[in-house]
């Protein structure tokens, strides 16, 4: 069991099981009843997604500084007791039961969903490499 990080709207991996869309916003133009069939999300779990400041230094982000500020500062909205206690359970939800938490982004690298993996495998996730 483990958990898949993967980009939203993409075709579903064998066995990636539920899917989370920790995203701030809903995708755009997409009635709710057809996230689940074109492969957004099952879930929509916006708290850990980074805030809306945040999301805009991310994607604004041009330079490897200013993408090491948007991730401090990702990691530090991550560092509070509500999306510490979040973690732990998806931290421990990875040890019985497959599932998948994603983002829009195209590039994970440049995504808040490559730190999210790094906090993910620290609060003891089992996650897809």
């Amino acid at each position: 069991m483990s958990i898949h990080i993967v980009r939203l709207g993409t075709p579903r991996l064998p066995n990636e099981g539920l899917r989370i869309g920790t995203v701030r916003r809903p995708p755009r133009g997409v009635p709710k009843s057809e996230f689940a069939k074109q492969n957004w999300y099952d879930v929509w779990f916006p708290n850990l997604a980074p805030s809306v400041e945040t999301m805009k230094l991310g994607l604004g982000a041009k330079t490897p500084a200013q993408w090491k500020a948007f991730a401090r500062k990702y990691r530090t909205e991550m560092a509070r007791p509500d999306a510490q206690h979040d973690l732990a359970l998806l931290a421990t939800l990875s040890r019985s039961t497959n599932f998948s938490v994603g983002c829009y982004c195209a590039d994970e690298a440049h995504c808040h969903r490559s730190v999210l993996r790094e906090l993910l495998v620290a609060a003891g996730a089992k996650v897809e490499p």
